[in-house]
């Protein structure tokens, strides 16, 4: 069995050139979670797989992370052998700023009579969530104002942080063995970003080893982090990961 993470788009905001930031887990080849839906994510998910999502993960709110999702319900309503089934995964907290960001609109369809959730199946969690017999791991991160960004784990195979400032006590905690960490981080930080120099000053050696850096700021800024010594994700990247531990396992 085969494990990757497939980076559709590894931009920064205001970097539109390098993509909304957001990766596919793949098992085998095939898609199993995608992690974000930006506003360009669909094109790259479906010129990737040929198909929708059918199972999706939201870190946060902010709309280079969910600028994809009113385009999403448009295709999967009109779909019938779709609608109703992929599943949103989303920490509990971000519910209400989900509603408000992409589901509050009066009048989903000009012709009224539907309500945004009925095309997919919502499923909120705390601590993590089970999906097609692992457990992923659900933490908190440092964006912007508390309890607003969550990241994701996979025990032994990989962490993605979301946006972020650094976390090296949650990493850890939730990643703390050999497992590949997906960091927002760019050439430069700022109150809600994570730049090179609080990656170098917050995280050992070993944790730095096993980064793989997006949500940067340019073509230009990857060079630079790639010139710095660091592995750098570029859209269309298939990273290899480990198996996943077997749920429950206690990494000691």
């Amino acid at each position: 069995m085969s494990w990757h993470l497939n980076f559709l788009g590894t931009g920064a905001a205001h970097a539109v050139e390098l993509g909304s930031s957001s990766a596919v887990l793949e098992r085998d080849g095939k898609p199993v979670l995608l992690i974000d839906c930006g506003p360009d994510t669909l094109d790259r998910y479906f010129a990737a797989y040929g198909e929708l999502p059918r199972n999706l993960y939201i870190t946060h709110t902010h709309m280079d992370h969910v600028g994809g999702l009113e385009r999403l319900f448009t295709r999967v309503w009109f779909d019938e052998s779709l609608r109703g089934r992929p599943r949103v995964f989303a920490h509990a907290g971000l519910v209400p700023w989900l509603q408000t960001r992409v589901a509050d609109y009066p009048g989903v369809l000009a012709e009224g009579g539907v309500n945004y959730w009925e095309a997919f199946r919502l499923v909120p969690c705390s601590r993590g969530f089970w999906l097609e017999g692992c457990w992923f791991d659900v933490f908190s991160t440092r964006h912007h104002r508390p309890g607003t960004s969550f990241g994701l784990g996979l025990q032994g195979s990989f962490a993605f942080t979301g946006d972020t400032r650094p976390i090296p006590e949650v990493l850890a905690h939730y990643a703390g063995g050999q497992e590949l960490i997906a960091h927002d981080c760019g050439l430069v930080g700022n109150p809600s970003h994570t730049g090179i120099d609080d990656v170098e000053r917050e995280y050992d050696e070993g944790l730095r080893a096993r980064l793989v850096l997006y949500h940067y700021g340019s073509k230009a800024d990857g060079d630079a982090l790639t010139a710095r010594g660091y592995r750098v994700a570029r859209a269309g990247d298939r990273v290899e990961l480990m198996n996943p531990l077997p749920p429950g396992h206690d990494a000691g």
